[in-house]
């Protein structure tokens, strides 16, 4: 299914494992106590109440990506994993750099966040790619 040039069940299989990297790097692979001192955020008793908001910052990444590997007309896997780790770089890793600039964030939670942004949004691009 195909909507104003992008297909849009590349776009929600995208965001679903964006989401779902994320799900296992942040509450897997790392506690809450863990998530907490790296990113140096302290306990949020609300945090809960803003989960489902969650869902939109992958929805727009693959969206974002899906747009751009559309510009770039190179389909293929690789291309689009190619695109989304070129994006994942220039624009996920400097808004990341944001937080350690100017909020809490230590830089090993930098790097953590760098790996997850190279990993989401080159899986990401690769299935856009794949499906363009």
């Amino acid at each position: 299914m195909r909507m104003m040039g992008h297909n849009v069940l590349a776009i929600l299989l995208a965001a679903i494992v964006i989401y779902a990297i994320e799900f296992v790097i942040f509450a897997v692979l790392m506690s809450p106590d863990q998530y907490r001192e790296l990113s140096g955020y302290p306990p949020a008793a609300d945090m809960m109440a803003r989960m489902p908001f969650g869902a939109i910052p992958p929805i727009l990444a693959a969206i974002g990506l899906s747009t751009v590997i559309k510009w770039r007309n190179a389909p293929g896997m690789m291309a689009g994993a190619t695109a989304g780790v070129m994006m994942a770089v220039f624009f996920g890793l400097a808004v990341s750099l944001y937080s350690f600039v100017y909020g809490p964030n230590s830089m090993t939670f930098i790097g953590v966040d760098a790996l997850h942004f190279i990993v989401c949004y080159g899986v990401a691009g690769a299935i856009l790619g794949a499906w363009k």
